[in-house]
């Protein structure tokens, strides 16, 4: 039985109100348009397929949903549909790292694994695709994981010091500066010039949604040389698609290295899982590796297209929650102060998505993500010094808003940022610098009480 969507009317009026102070905008409170879910919400907000699911992908959703959530297992095994894991891998599935369709975290102490955040690495240059060179030995990521009579690839940790920071109105705080190291190098010394990008694995809601969202728009929005003298200077990032072999406008990953859901999903599978595909056939061992590459890897492709295309489906109708509490007036107050303090200027509100052939539950829905899915240079402070495609090491996409209120009930946690350095919304915030800085001073010079506010209302996205 498809999931569908309850009728919600506000019972508040919509436009500026009288005095001009901040009022509801039409459809916010659905912030996923005719996908949102309006049913469940708790610990499992993140699961529930879009609610205008047709009938045909609703049976490709929740085969898609068993082997997102399903391990994988060493080849050969019985399970041939789900064998062929490693030999170098991050996670046995992608649930391990995105549970409940949520995100990551980074490891709580130095003694413990990784997983929910990974290591990308790279040496300078530009690839032939215009994308990164890999580390000659360890390739394109750490992975700690192996199967038997395969080394793993390294130990990596992290290491937090806190960073002491003063309000305007004399309120002091903390930040955790992190610092990665690669210990335990199963495969000798790894190069002087290696360069490291910590990421955390990202919610899974509303993906389709954002890759419905026109070029158009994204080009309306991105202002490279800063044209309009605002101080942000939004930026498309141009990678690679695989399939297509062309130059495309990139949308999905921390620096939006990724064109489309499908490659973001086998790029996962290959790269975290060690699961091959039409898309990425080969495995990443390197030369150097030569029990991973002597491993049985099970079937070429380990993942047939069928099975591939319904994680696709699952991962592109996740549908995004409602929101619940955007009529309080403290939110409303908070909402406006996130105008006020120029945070709108990346973390876009709203946008209408266009036509999407294969999908056409994505097809013109008036979307509120918070994003303009562009890159903004963010400081040094968060700079990886590792280019990708055409961002720099500063630069890195904004990352969608809705959602946020839910991951400490599905995920335990509220570490935001790309690396989960930022323990809440106010770290987030404290840690922009580059374009994002004059937000920043804009928050830092607020009284604790608009501090709050504004908090409150990001925590009600």
């Amino acid at each position: 039985m498809s999931v569908k969507n309850a009728l919600i009317i506000p019972l508040v009026a919509l436009a500026c109100s009288s005095d001009g102070s901040p009022a509801i905008e039409e459809g916010e409170w659905l912030p996923g348009g005719d996908t949102t879910n309006t049913l469940l919400f708790g610990s499992n907000a993140f699961t529930l397929p879009a609610a205008n699911i047709t009938a045909e992908h609703e049976l490709a959703f929740f085969t898609g949903n068993s082997f997102f959530n399903n391990p994988w297992v060493t080849a050969p095994a019985s399970t041939e549909s789900r064998d062929g894991l490693g030999p170098l891998f991050n996670a046995r599935s992608c649930s391990a790292c995105h549970f409940k369709d949520g995100r990551g975290a980074p490891p709580v102490n130095a003694n413990e694994d990784f997983e929910g955040l990974l290591l990308r690495i790279s040496i300078d240059g530009v690839a032939a695709n215009g994308g990164t060179i890999a580390e000659p030995v360890y390739g394109g990521q750490i992975q700690p994981f192996s199967i038997d009579g395969v080394p793993r690839e390294a130990r990596p940790t992290v290491t937090f010091a806190e960073v002491a920071g003063t309000y305007a109105d004399g309120a002091t705080y903390t930040l955790r500066h992190p610092t990665y190291e690669l210990t335990e190098l199963g495969y000798g010394p790894i190069s002087p010039d290696v360069r490291i990008s910590p990421r955390v694995a990202p919610g899974m809601v509303g993906l389709g949604l954002l890759e419905a969202i026109p070029e158009e728009r994204l080009a309306e929005l991105a202002d490279p040389d800063d044209g309009d003298a605002d101080g942000i200077s939004g930026r498309i990032n141009h990678v690679w698609d695989a399939e297509a072999e062309a130059t495309v406008v990139g949308r999905f990953g921390w620096k939006a290295e990724q064109p489309t859901v499908r490659q973001q999903v086998a790029g996962a599978f290959l790269g975290d899982i060690g699961i091959t595909s039409s898309i990425f056939p080969n495995q990443n061992c390197t030369e150097s590796q030569t029990d991973c590459l002597e491993a049985n890897l099970g079937g070429s492709p380990n993942i047939e297209d069928l099975l591939l295309g319904r994680v696709v489906t699952y991962s592109m109708l996740l549908a995004v929650p409602s929101r619940q509490d955007y009529a309080s007036d403290d939110v409303l107050r908070g909402k406006e102060l996130f105008g006020e303090a120029g945070c709108e200027a990346c973390h876009t509100a709203n946008h209408v998505t266009g036509t999407l052939a294969s999908f056409p539950e994505l097809e013109n829905q008036s979307i509120w993500p918070y994003t303009d899915m562009l890159l903004h240079d963010m400081g040094d402070e968060l700079s990886d010094n590792r280019r990708s495609f055409e961002a720099e090491g500063n630069e890195w996409r904004t990352p969608p808003l809705w959602g946020l209120r839910f991951y400490p009930v599905v995920n335990g946690h509220n570490l935001l940022m790309h690396d989960g350095r930022a323990r809440g919304v106010a770290e987030a915030i404290l840690w922009h610098g580059g374009e994002g800085k004059s937000s920043r001073d804009a928050f830092t010079d607020m009284d604790a009480l608009d501090r709050q506010t504004l908090i409150r209302f990001v925590e009600s996205l």
